[in-house]
């Protein structure tokens, strides 16, 4: 059984108190103040042996290393995928924005594209350039083979 000391006394851990001084094991009360004393104490135990690195020599500690190692590498992924993940949304973002300007620009040449090919806008860029060009009075044929 593990021992914990607390106060001149050692708690084990099935809940039994026993005095240093070789008495016989006494029930814990149900006195809320002992029992705060008591999670409060081992509380500052438990720091203490992680501040003080005597955790890493528990059998507890190594009977589990296989386990907080999984535990440690799982999160090591899952941090490096929610980073991943962060940096393909920003770049679909920007992705988008620019798919919404080009969209904009390629409707702006259509619109100019089909302004300036106007046959009146041509009839008054052959006039501009003095160009002697006419319109045809005669329709357009197709020519076909037989």
């Amino acid at each position: 059984m593990n021992k914990h000391k607390i106060q001149g006394q050692e708690v084990l851990n099935c809940g039994l108190l026993k005095k240093n001084n070789g008495m016989e094991a006494k029930k814990k009360t149900n006195n809320k103040q002992t029992d705060v004393k008591v999670k409060k104490t081992s509380f500052r135990v438990y720091f203490n042996e992680i501040f003080d690195g005597s955790f890493l020599t528990k059998e507890s500690l190594r009977k589990n290393l296989k386990l907080i190692l999984l535990i440690v590498a799982c999160t090591f992924v899952y941090i490096s995928n929610h980073y991943a993940v962060i940096m393909k949304l920003s770049e679909i973002d920007t992705l988008q924005k620019e798919l919404v300007n080009v969209k904009y620009e390629a409707l702006t040449i259509s619109a100019q594209l089909m302004r300036e090919s106007r046959q009146s806008n041509v009839r008054e860029m052959i006039k501009s350039r003095g160009l002697e060009l006419e319109d045809s009075k005669n329709p357009p044929y197709t020519i076909s083979k037989k």
